[in-house]
């Protein structure tokens, strides 16, 4: 997409004053934050290079019907209201959702946020006949609007949406779609290339400034309809820095404040120049999505089997400086979706050959595979020197592992190709770290068949009856804590079937300058950045 250097006047739409609580100063400062994506995620609303671009350039020029509560970091995040103040499900259906929006709601261009502006976004995104229909942010938001058949205004506080099917986890999606202005868009010509120039959301920051690949600027949104939201700084600014060496180096050399993904042998310099390297649990897993396809060795459950006890994840964990936690499935155990798996992954390499042996590989037969990975990305940790461990192990038991290595961008159109697509033809993994926050997208995605309903979190094709027996049981389970019963007998039989191979959880680490106080990290892939003030 062609973006210029400026946002035309976006900045004189930004803010009454502060008005600064009893021993609190006025917002100031500039918070300038090294992320791990290559290029500025896409301004238009739904934001591409994944949960990144959503943390970066979705909840913060943008807001969602259903946000996520990330001011605790002593639980997993929750659900929270957002641009919508209740939901609910009609109870003989379980198909058609009423949201209440919220009233006084504006976009940064002065409009109203109403029913109409919410059936105009989905429009934008489904309706392939709409004038404004764009494929770019259609494709990125695929993933949660796939189960949409059709939606009403009632009024203008008012708007239903249907579901195809029942589908209990469907507010959960909601929390991924973002609303642009309708308004913005016709000023700019009805052209969505214009309208990156000068994005208009509801969001706590207004788009001041991109120059692609380089930085983005916005400013501090004073009239922001959450109060407890107002960024405490002026000033934002985000700068692609794929490299991990070079953020830190950013860091230490006061370029940045604040940096996603710090290596962890960086950590110790980091501290030493006085700044705080800060951690928390949340849900993550770092792993390889399996092909299914006709040609992969993966199709055999020995083969999945062994390639996950083949992985030293001890030696993973300090390959990363602690800053992980060795994995035994898609979630964590204490997790309530842990359930209790039968067949333990843990390193077992005489077990590993064992397996192979039995599926008919040996020393003059080896394994032969290809993975696609990525060098850097949202969520995806080390990936360079984790891969190479991995390799070396399977090495060790007669798996011979090449790489096909691409940008995180590209990395991501495959993944969202499907392993069948041409383009993946001889390739049987995917390293796409993966998150478990919501039913959805952590467990029945991933899990659940295309001919039994599953969506395009299935790359590799995974068919299995029992998982689509119990994808289906909860996705029509309204009950939240049956539903988790169901979610972990789903978790077990997915350990038990190896249907990926599961590396390490991440602790999420995060380099912060000293000038930097208010930031609390969330046990989620999304962080809340309004809170931080600049000394």
């Amino acid at each position: 997409m062609h973006r210029r250097d400026l946002f035309a006047g976006a900045a004189a739409l930004a803010a009454a004053p502060f008005s600064p609580a009893s021993g609190q100063s006025a917002p100031s400062g500039t918070l300038r934050v090294g992320m791990t994506a290559g290029d500025i995620p896409l301004t238009t609303g739904q934001p591409n290079q994944g949960a990144e671009g959503n943390r970066f350039l979705g909840i913060t020029l943008y807001d969602p019907l259903v946000a996520w509560d990330l001011t605790h970091a002593d639980r997993a995040a929750a659900l929270r209201p957002g641009l919508a103040e209740r939901w609910v499900v009609d109870d003989s259906t379980k198909k058609v959702w009423t949201f209440n929006l919220r009233p006084g709601v504006r976009f940064h261009d002065g409009s109203n946020f109403d029913a109409n502006a919410v059936a105009w976004n989905l429009a934008k995104l489904l309706d392939r006949n709409a004038p404004h229909f764009d494929r770019q942010q259609a494709a990125q938001a695929g993933l949660y609007t796939s189960n949409i058949a059709r939606w009403q205004v009632k009024d203008a506080r008012t708007i239903e949406i249907e579901t195809k099917t029942p589908d209990a986890v469907f507010p959960y999606s909601m929390a991924n779609i973002f609303y642009s202005s309708p308004a913005r868009y016709a000023e700019v010509g009805n052209n969505w290339d214009r309208f990156a120039e000068r994005p208009s959301g509801t969001g706590p920051y207004i788009g001041d400034k991109l120059v692609p690949r380089q930085r983005f600027e916005a400013v501090r949104n004073g009239e922001y309809w959450d109060a407890a939201r107002r960024p405490q700084h002026e000033r934002l600014v985000l700068m692609p820095i794929p490299d991990s060496l070079t953020r830190v180096s950013a860091l230490l050399s006061n370029q940045v404040d604040f940096i996603e993904a710090p290596p962890p042998d960086a950590a110790d310099r980091i501290k030493a120049a006085g700044h705080s390297v800060v951690t928390n649990a949340y849900p993550h897993i770092w792993c390889h999505q399996l092909s299914f396809q006709a040609d992969s060795p993966f199709r055999d459950l020995r083969v999945r089997q062994a390639a996950n006890m083949a992985i030293d994840r001890a030696a993973m964990v300090g390959l990363l400086g602690g800053m992980a936690l060795p994995a035994k499935g898609q979630v964590n155990e204490g997790h309530p979706w842990f359930g209790r798996p039968t067949v333990d992954l843990s390193y077992d390499p005489a077990r590993a050959r064992a397996l192979l042996a039995e599926a008919g590989f040996g020393p003059n037969n080896r394994v032969k595979t290809k993975f696609i990975i990525s060098p850097s990305g949202s969520g995806q940790m080390q990936p360079l020197p984790m891969n190479e461990l991995i390799q070396q192990n399977y090495r060790e038991v007669g798996i011979d592992l090449d790489f096909e290595v691409m940008d995180w961008e590209a990395l991501r159109t495959r993944r969202r190709a499907g392993a069948g697509a041409p383009e993946n033809r001889g390739l049987h993994a995917i390293n796409n770290s993966w998150a478990f926050w919501d039913p959805d997208i952590g467990l029945l995605g991933p899990a659940v068949s295309a001919k039994a309903g599953g969506n395009g979190f299935n790359w590799g094709g995974y068919e299995d009856a029992r998982a689509d027996e119990l994808g289906l049981r909860a996705r029509q389970t309204f009950d939240p804590a049956a539903q988790n019963a169901i979610l972990a007998e789903l978790h077990g039989h997915l350990v038990d079937q190896a249907m990926w191979i599961w590396a390490v959880h991440d602790v999420n680490p995060r380099g912060l300058s000293r000038k930097l106080s208010g930031f609390t990290q969330a046990q989620s892939w999304y962080q809340d950045l309004t809170p931080i003030r600049v000394a």
